[in-house]
């Protein structure tokens, strides 16, 4: 309830900003969007919770809901400081370069939010169904839920339509996912026209101004020409450091940025300079505006700033003397935003082909210990780095072959130059990918050694050895991404999918965090096999689309539950073979006693006609007996009188005994002489218990003792 409570006070200060949107000249359609959006899971947690659970137990029965309700919160305050970054009027020409194109609060922050609702939703319900006290409504609740995770609603129209609501994506909201963006858009035009026209502009800033409103608004005389170099010349310009290659951080208009430069003719790469320039998304490092230098020959290109990049940070905090590896679920988001980064770039058709830790930067979040993650190195792989005498070397420069799929190795062979076509592909950033991942989970690199030898051993099919505290679902998917078959290996929508279910996942379960307890109860791999060949095949689902996460969230929660019904009917049978496994063996050792001869079972009992009788009379009273009596029910029987063997003739040591009137004989064998009651049984499994006393006792008695008096059988010997 205090988790609650704080996502409310959240929710307050962000509807108190927004009474001054006035105020927000940069994306406040965006902002907007959030507040309401954030509002509308708010209301639907509290109304889910009032049909569902009683405030009585909130101490008891709403632990399920910690959890949930806690990275809610997380999330709910990064929308906060997203919405006061856009309020921000310091240095509002830095903002407009940063945010003209930015999506962050629809592709980020409504993201996150719309992954992690379902946990949310389930959570209430899972406390539900053992919430209050009477059984009636108890049992309400549990039908309704089966009725609700139907395979009826497993269409992603049928499902916006029932659920739409339920899940923060009805119609009126998703009409603004892609408005919003183009709204703020055009009212930024507006800003900087108004700041052209203004008499404190400087003339710097009024040129820089008409060139990014051409940018935005696509402009045939823009037509993906760069920038004057004069503008960023005149910006207060300064070179802050080199950090290597092609890379240098630059002080421009009061901030910090980095700058990407090479010299040669800018017309080839003017297209793919162009498309770089008009990528948006949360996870890649942005380019926000290039310039060219007509005397020198030289593109520059103005990227954000992120400090240290996933190497560095691996080498400071595993090694020799520190081992701190990030925690299992901030290492799991760190995966799913590469990712989400790949599977962006992939839409629209540009591939990495250098993905190492080298090329992914963490910036720390406002909430403590999680990380922002973006991918650079992307782009312009024909433009060869020109190096500086004055150039920094990298602290972390690994041998970058130990992330090549094993394709790129062999054409690397047959080629003198070096060169791949298959480096730039998607099914060989995925195998990068895949050996990411080892490096996260083991905090070291994959492979050691000569890079001849290290070839040698990709291509043969050699893959490292994973820790023992890797989760199993990890490794599992780790394997599949660095299968030495390209086709094998699963598309980068696909493991966004895996990994967003595996996300919500370890939020209900936070004990999942030890190694010990690291196995989720369906195979996510295989759900999403399932998945991917009902509704990507056929392209019903858009990947990329926001509003498609609740649907696909549902569709893994489907599976989910009928995986898990197979496997409990599975346990079941295999327990239920056991179980008459065990029976069998029980009647054979009734009925079968080795150490008696035929001869002394047809002197045994007066009343049993011959040994073929006696012993299917005994097989079908003990049959009737683990027919009639339940499993776990304490058994009590009486303990009969002892009764006394007698010898009549010395040489024929035969053994008579008195008449069991509890026991009668069979007409036929395995038919009972009438109704089949409990006491019926236990008399006849004791009877049967007398018999075999008997047998043993004249065996023993006809070899090595005399003749001695016997007590009768004891309860306790039914159970043989």
């Amino acid at each position: 309830m205090e988790e609650f409570r704080q996502i409310g006070e959240v929710l307050g200060g962000l509807r108190a900003l927004i009474v001054l949107q006035d105020e927000l000249q940069i994306n406040r359609r965006q902002c907007r969007l959030l507040l309401d959006v954030f509002g509308l899971a708010f209301d639907v947690i509290a109304e889910e919770i009032k049909l569902s659970l009683n405030l009585e137990e909130k101490n008891s029965k709403w632990s399920p809901l910690e959890g949930p309700l806690r990275e809610l919160q997380r999330i709910f305050k990064e929308g906060e400081s997203y919405v006061r970054q856009c309020m921000d009027k310091r240095e509002w020409w830095v903002k407009a370069i940063n945010l003209h194109q930015n999506k962050d609060s629809v592709d980020n922050h409504i993201h996150n939010l719309l992954c992690h609702f379902p946990a949310v939703i389930e959570a209430i319900e899972m406390a539900g169904e053992i919430a209050g006290l009477n059984q009636d409504e108890i049992q309400r609740r549990r039908v309704t839920l089966a009725r609700k995770y139907d395979a009826e609603w497993i269409d992603p129209k049928l499902f916006q339509f029932r659920f739409g609501k339920q899940y923060l994506i009805p119609r009126e909201i998703c009409s603004r996912f892609e408005s919003a963006w183009r709204e703020d858009r055009w009212n930024l035009v507006e800003a900087l026209r108004e700041k052209k026209c203004s008499d404190s502009v400087t003339k710097n800033q009024e040129q820089l101004a008409g060139l990014l409103i051409r940018k935005i608004i696509g402009s045939e005389a823009y037509n993906g020409k760069l920038f004057p170099g004069s503008i960023l010349y005149g910006g207060d310009y300064q070179v802050r450091r080199r950090l290597g290659g092609q890379y240098k951080e630059i002080q421009w208009l009061g901030d910090n940025f980095v700058l990407r430069s090479f010299f040669g003719d800018v017309e080839p790469s003017c297209p793919e300079i162009t498309t770089l320039l008009s990528l948006t998304h949360p996870n890649l490092l942005q380019y926000l505006c290039g310039f060219y230098d007509e005397e020198k020959k030289e593109v520059m290109l103005v990227l954000e700033l992120m400090n240290k990049d996933l190497g560095c940070y691996l080498k400071e905090n595993y090694g020799s003397r520190r081992r701190i590896l990030f925690p299992l679920y901030v290492l799991v988001d760190l995966i799913f935003q590469i990712a989400r980064g790949m599977e962006y770039l992939h839409s629209k058709k540009i591939y990495h082909g250098e993905l190492n830790p080298t090329n992914i930067f963490l910036k720390a979040r406002n909430t403590e210990g999680c990380f922002q993650l973006k991918i650079s190195g992307y782009g312009l792989s024909d433009v060869k780095p020109r190096s500086s005498p004055n150039a920094s070397p990298r602290r972390y420069e690994p041998n970058p072959t130990i992330w090549y799929a094993p394709e790129v190795m062999l054409e690397q062979e047959k080629t003198c130059n070096g060169s791949s076509v298959f480096k730039y592909s998607e099914k060989a950033d995925v195998y990068s990918f895949g050996m990411l991942c080892f490096e996260l989970l083991s905090g070291k690199p994959p492979f050691e050694g000569h890079e001849e030898k290290m070839s040698i051993s990709i291509i043969a099919g050699e893959r490292p050895l994973f820790p023992c505290t890797a989760p199993k679902y990890l490794v599992n998917l780790t394997k599949k991404c660095w299968q030495t078959d390209p086709n094998q290996r699963p598309s980068f929508s696909s493991i966004c999918r895996i990994l967003r279910y595996i996300k919500k996942f370890l939020v209900m379960n936070p004990g999942h965090d030890h190694p010990e307890m690291q196995c989720p109860i369906a195979d996510y791999c295989e759900i999403e096999s399932w998945f991917a060949k009902r509704f990507t095949a056929n392209r019903t689902f858009n990947p990329l689309s926001v509003a498609q996460i609740p649907f696909q969230m549902f569709a893994y929660r489907l599976a989910e539950k009928d995986r898990t019904v197979m496997n409990a009917k599975d346990k079941n049978s295999e327990l239920t073979s056991q179980v008459t496994s065990t029976c069998r063996d029980d009647n054979v050792s009734i009925i079968d006693d080795p150490s008696t001869g035929t001869s002394d079972r047809t002197s045994i009992g007066s009343d049993v006609k011959s040994r073929g009788s006696d012993t299917k009379s005994v097989y079908s009273d003990v049959r009737s007996f683990y027919s009639e009596v339940p499993e776990r029910r304490p058994i009590q029987l009486r303990t009969p009188p002892k009764r006394q063997i007698s010898t009549k003739t010395p040489e024929k040591k035969v053994v008579s005994t008195k008449r069991n009137t509890n026991v009668k004989a069979k007409k036929s064998p395995g038919v009972s002489n009438g109704p089949s009651t409990r006491s019926s049984a236990l008399n006849r499994v004791h009877s049967a218990g007398i018999i075999r006393e008997n047998r043993s006792t004249f065996v023993s008695a006809s070899f090595t003792r005399p003749r001695h008096r016997m007590t009768a059988a004891t309860p306790g010997h039914t159970s043989d």
